[in-house]
């Protein structure tokens, strides 16, 4: 049976008169062009918030007379599912669909794309911003970008809370909340005085309360953990996880408001292990902890201030053998990590901004839009590797943080190099960690020499590998001249005088570089024998083909 609040949505889109902008029927009975999808994502989202509609709709199976014909787009659900990350990679702010809702109508399947409605930035599809002129495709003009611009959501974090009362707040939260808040502004005048405020004024003052009333900010970070139902549906959780090398779960623990206090509960949780490793061939070891306590907290702490509690879901920290994964709900709102790092300015925009500011207030955080970029320089500092950021979720942001150095001369000396930018260091750290590099990336670091080898097999250059200590792995990683790997292949046979594909894998297949998988080992030795034969005329098959030859020199 089909929902009733699928069919009643559908009965109701179809009741909307045909002028409507923010709605678009097609037929798509086997296909659709993606890129008029995506154009159609772009120009329904801007004309939703130009209506002051949260969300437009594209349905497909539906004709240009209202009649239900039913589509076969995509009918396996992953294949469907997966067009959410396939609209967020041409979207600016990797936008995606708030839902793919799949009706099946008693006419046929109905597909009904529920897409967000711009909020501060036109939607752009593929670096342009469309728009709707009746029910054609067109540009978005100037004047519509301006008012798409000047509209914003309601700020969820900064919304009163009707039948709160300063009793639903924990006193211990309150009273470290007031301690927060006078290390904060120890310079100003008034700090002293913070702690002799009475709840009501101290509220106001830290930004948390609006007028005396309580905010959802305030019950959040200070809220007693029986106040919660206040936040309904929100879900005001915060789950740290601890998995062994495989991922299997070991052991877990939730925790909720207030989220001052609670996020220290939880750090108790992590093993954090001291790390030793030998700096600069000494004889003492360097002693740290695996995860900077500060690098941590921020990072938690962003989670907090930039989950989208409007999706119901939780904050997590799972923790593996070397590595912290932290994760939040909401897509990531600046245009990528590396324009954080570059911006002298906080970002336009943030999804909280009542709740932000208020931990900004408490030093929970850094100030507005610094924190990321301190977080990659005390990594950095500490030689191990950068945070890795993966954005590939429209609907989650998801950062690792590293408690082991991957290669401890390799990482230690390259973050040394004074001569080094910040985007230089975490291409750098792309090729320690076999990630592959934006084009960008491999120009930058082509340009500097810093690294040698064909996409994707890159490795370190010979002369960064001297500075580091590395210039065996260099070696390595390049391999070593053909010329000598012949010289082998010829010195078995003169010894053994022939010799299976299988035993001259066995020769060469551990001499050859590092940086090349299994198989591309065992396809350059093919590709040796086949040149030796056909074209040097060394060597030659007595035997059958593939496996079945038998190479011998040629007489």
């Amino acid at each position: 049976m089909p929902s009733p609040n699928l069919l009643g949505q559908l009965d109701t889109l179809l009741a909307l008169p045909a002028e409507n902008e923010w709605v678009e029927f097609k037929e798509a009975k086997n296909d659709y062009d993606f890129s008029k999808l995506g154009k159609y994502f772009s120009a329904l989202s801007n004309e939703a918030a130009l209506a002051g509609r949260a969300q437009g709709w594209l349905v497909f199976g539906v004709n240009n007379r209202r009649q239900v014909v039913g589509s076969q787009y995509r009918p396996q659900r992953p294949k469907l599912d997966s067009l959410k990350k396939e609209v967020a990679d041409k979207t600016n702010n990797r936008l995606s669909f708030v839902e793919i809702h799949e009706l099946m109508h008693p006419l046929g399947r109905v597909l009904l794309f529920e897409i967000p409605a711009a909020l501060g930035l036109p939607t752009q599809w593929e670096g342009h911003s469309y728009g709707r002129e009746g029910e054609s495709l067109a540009p978005l003009n100037l004047a519509e970008s301006d008012r798409i611009r000047a509209r914003s959501l309601p700020d969820w974090s900064a919304e009163v809370v009707e039948g709160a009362t300063l009793a639903d707040l924990l006193p211990d939260a309150v009273a470290q909340a007031r301690v927060k808040l006078r290390d904060k502004n120890r310079n100003e005048p008034w700090a002293d005085e913070a702690v002799v405020w009475s709840d009501a004024v101290f509220l106001n003052k830290a930004k948390l309360t609006i007028n005396g009333r309580i905010t959802r900010a305030a019950l959040l970070l200070l809220g007693r953990p029986e106040s919660t139902h206040y936040l309904s549906p929100a879900q005001a959780q915060m789950t740290w996880v601890l998995k062994d090398r495989d991922g299997i779960e070991l052991d877990y623990q939730h925790f909720g408001p207030p989220f001052l206090l609670s996020t220290e509960a939880l750090f108790a949780r992590v093993r954090n292990l001291t790390y030793r490793y030998m700096p600069d061939n000494t004889l003492f070891p360097n002693e740290v902890a695996q995860y900077d306590p500060w690098v941590m907290r921020e990072l938690l702490h962003n989670c907090i201030a930039h989950q989208d509690y409007r999706l119901h879901g939780r904050i997590n920290v799972v923790e593996q053998e070397d590595s912290l994964l932290f994760t939040n709900l909401g897509h990531f709102i600046p245009p990528s990590v590396e324009w954080v790092i570059d911006a002298d300015s906080p970002p336009d925009q943030y999804r909280n901004p009542f709740l932000a500011q208020a931990m900004v207030n408490l030093n929970m955080i850094d100030t507005m839009g610094s924190g990321v970029k301190r977080v990659f320089r005390t990594q950095r500092d500490r030689f191990f590797p950068l945070p890795d950021y993966d954005l590939s979720d429209s609907q989650r942001v998801k950062v690792r943080l590293f408690g082991k150095v991957l290669d401890e001369n390799y990482s230690r000396a390259l973050m040394r190099h004074a001569d080094l930018t910040l985007h230089e260091v975490m291409a750098l750290d792309r090729v320690q960690k076999g990630q592959a590099l934006t084009d960008e990336q491999f120009n930058l670091l082509k340009r500097r020499k810093l690294i040698e080898g064909r996409r994707p097999n890159l490795y370190v250059a010979a002369s960064v590998a001297k500075a580091v200590g590395q210039e065996a792995a260099y070696i390595r990683n390049r391999g070593l001249d053909k010329t000598h790997y012949k010289e082998l292949v010829l010195a078995y046979l003169r010894q053994y005088r022939q010799a299976t594909p299988a035993k001259l894998e066995e020769l060469l297949l551990d001499k050859l570089p590092d940086i090349l998988s299994f198989e591309q080992r065992k396809r350059k030795v093919k590709n040796l024998l086949q040149e030796m034969a056909r074209v040097d005329g060394s060597i030659q098959n007595f035997g059958g083909r593939g496996l079945g030859a038998i190479w011998r020199l040629t007489r």
